[in-house]
């Protein structure tokens, strides 16, 4: 059983994070799939379908010297494109608020001492804090996103002077680490929102207590590594099958007079399946980096360290 409520190092918090996996990753994709796995498919099937016809009338606006078919498609589709874009919006809103919660009350079910968590369970944690949750994301929406988007586009417009890159493999780590210690604490405190908020920033740069070592070159670096062996696992699927996509491109059209969409023959269908497992795969490996973040966040808790430790050792008592 793995000890949530403790100090980490770096090193710590990669390995805690697989062997977290170990123990209880059977029951917690079990879980996962039978909450999230509709809507991952309804949303893989409409970002699939939909980006296939919108990448066939964009490539093939052009072909024939039709300059103006593309905007014609626009103007006589609008009602279904409008349609699919909520659909689209509502689904990923909605997939959004389970992938990022579901990890957030699995840890605090097990951390709380539960070895095998139902599925009623986890439902039953969203159901009861469906009022928590829209704060949640109206705080997110109003609050954190503008303040995030206004950062991230500082620091690209610093890129001009060199600084803005280091600034940018800083922020995007930062900010990832201060939404997760945001929910974190938002469901695992008692805390309100601002107060959360407040909470998920200070504790990136210092411990409650102010008197130790600063952490945040440990959740940084964590953080950021766990999104680049994610990246590289995703990658495989994003990449193999552009290579085979602008192979038959070239092949079938050497001059670069492209006679038929490509969009539409065997090449485009192999490369929206692969774009379509891909997204897949990113949901599920996103899964890593948001238990990591609460290896990282139960660190941050220092006030409840050794609490955790006493109840360890009573615990070990009642067993002997």
């Amino acid at each position: 059983m793995i000890q949530f409520y403790k100090k980490r190092d770096f090193g710590t918090f990669i390995s805690d994070s697989f062997n977290f996996f170990k123990l209880y990753g059977k029951n917690y994709f079990k879980n996962y799939l039978l909450i999230n796995g509709l809507l991952l498919i309804l949303m893989v099937v409409v970002v699939i379908f939909g980006y296939k016809e919108l990448f066939s009338q964009l490539f093939g606006s052009n072909l024939g010297g039709e300059t103006y078919y593309f905007e014609q498609y626009f103007s006589d589709n609008a009602g279904m494109l409008i349609a699919v874009g909520i659909i689209t919006f509502l689904l990923f809103m909605i997939l959004a608020i389970v992938n990022y919660l579901y990890p957030v009350f699995y840890l605090k079910r097990i951390a709380q001492g539960t070895e095998k968590i139902k599925t009623d369970e986890i439902l039953g944690d969203f159901k009861n804090n469906v009022g928590k949750i829209a704060k949640l994301c109206l705080g997110m929406m109003f609050i954190v996103a503008p303040l995030a988007l206004f950062v991230v586009a500082f620091s690209y417009i610093l890129v001009i002077v060199i600084i803005g890159f280091f600034l940018i493999l800083l922020i995007y780590p930062t900010i990832f680490n201060v939404i997760t210690f945001l929910m974190y604490d938002y469901f695992n405190s008692g805390r309100g929102f601002f107060e959360s908020l407040s909470y998920s920033i200070r504790s990136q740069f210092s411990y409650p207590n102010g008197s130790e070592k600063s952490p945040y070159w440990k959740y940084w670096a964590s953080a950021f590594v766990m999104f680049i062996i994610i990246s590289i696992a995703t990658s495989v699927f994003t990449y193999i099958p552009l290579i085979f996509f602008y192979g038959s491109i070239l092949t079938s059209s050497p001059n670069g007079n492209f006679e038929q969409n490509p969009f539409t023959g065997v090449a485009g269908i192999i490369f929206f399946v692969f774009y379509g497992i891909s997204m897949l795969l990113s949901f599920f490996l996103s899964n890593l980096m948001y238990v990591n973040a609460g290896f990282m966040y139960y660190d941050s808790r220092t006030d409840l360290h050794q609490k955790a430790e006493l109840e360890e050792i009573e615990t070990i008592g009642i067993n002997e």
